[in-house]
């Protein structure tokens, strides 16, 4: 069973550099004709996709719509674990304002990752969660299935998946919008 973790196009809040976290934006313009490539890309790579699950907010669930109507797949599958990490007292506030909320940060590849923000879900918490929707994957497909989710819960799922922890997650992976990363078992 393979994986195929796409994070949605560009939202306001990205296009803004507004941490949005679990904050409801749509798609921008561009951020369609990004998930329109992501579209076009699956459907030329992968041929065998099950399904297509999707975290309940509006951005992913654009995206995952737009690649559905790409490659013809009608299981479409609100899935509340591949929600984005609940940014906390962050929700809503430029990227610059990081180091204002958070005294434990972790830069990698141009990515400010915030580790003890207020009210925020810890990564621990949102390794568990990545864990516990591979495993829902994994016990019910042999094909290929298409998740549609945010950087942080993507980056921890591809952690769960090499069986890293999730401070080597944040090492090792990074996904910008609209991206695929391609989890194979091997």
């Amino acid at each position: 069973m393979n994986i195929c973790l796409v994070r949605h196009g560009q939202d306001e809040d990205n296009a803004a550099d507004i941490l949005n976290g679990r904050r409801n934006t749509p798609l921008t313009k561009l951020g369609v004709r990004q998930a329109k490539a992501v579209a076009s890309q699956i459907d030329r790579e992968i041929s065998d996709v099950a399904a297509i699950y999707t975290s309940p907010l509006l951005r992913a669930q654009q995206t995952a719509k737009i690649i559905a109507d790409k490659i013809g797949v009608n299981a479409v599958i609100n899935e509340d674990d591949l929600i984005e990490r609940d940014y906390g007292v962050l929700s809503g506030k430029s990227r610059s304002d990081i180091p204002k909320y958070s005294s434990d940060n972790l830069e990698v590849d141009g990515v400010l990752y915030f580790l003890n923000a207020e009210n925020a879900e810890t990564f621990p918490a949102t390794y568990e969660r990545a864990k516990r929707i591979l495993k829902k994957i994994q016990d019910s497909y042999n094909s290929t299935v298409v998740m549609v989710a945010h950087r942080d819960i993507c980056v921890m799922i591809q952690a769960a998946y090499n069986n890293w922890g999730w401070e080597e997650g944040l090492q090792r992976a990074h996904m910008d919008n609209a991206t695929i990363l391609l989890l194979k078992q091997h």
